[in-house]
């Protein structure tokens, strides 16, 4: 699935709703893809900053755990975790708990979107 993210405005929210509302009603296919859109140009550049931007390539590249991602990017835990938090709550990437063999449970870190467009 493709994610745009985007600065829109509340006007083209809804007119891309409608568009896919008339789609659904005349039974036809709906595009499968996710778009972020911001209203504020500010909002959109906190979800974009480099540090994320490294830590989501990471994660497509090599899904891992939190402490995996945050030696390998060479971070502090704690603001891997914050970042990873903000990407998750915006669809970018999912946190699955996984089986770990004589040691409970551990959560890795994935990629959901196969390509991020920005859309200014």
């Amino acid at each position: 699935m493709n994610t745009t993210i985007k600065v829109a405005s509340t006007e083209e929210f809804f007119q891309r709703g409608k568009k896919i509302a008339k789609l659904a009603d005349q039974g036809k296919r709906i595009p499968r893809e996710r778009v972020i859109s911001f209203e504020d140009p500010e909002d959109l550049a906190r979800l974009i900053t480099t540090a994320k931007l490294a830590l989501f390539r990471e994660v497509k590249e090599c899904p891992g755990s939190i402490t995996d991602l945050s030696q390998r990017l060479h971070r502090d835990r704690s603001a891997v975790k914050r970042d990873i938090d903000e990407l998750e709550r915006f669809g970018l990437v999912e946190i699955e708990e996984l089986p770990f063999p004589g040691h409970g449970r551990k959560k890795e870190v994935r990629a959901v979107a196969q390509q991020v467009l920005l859309a200014i």
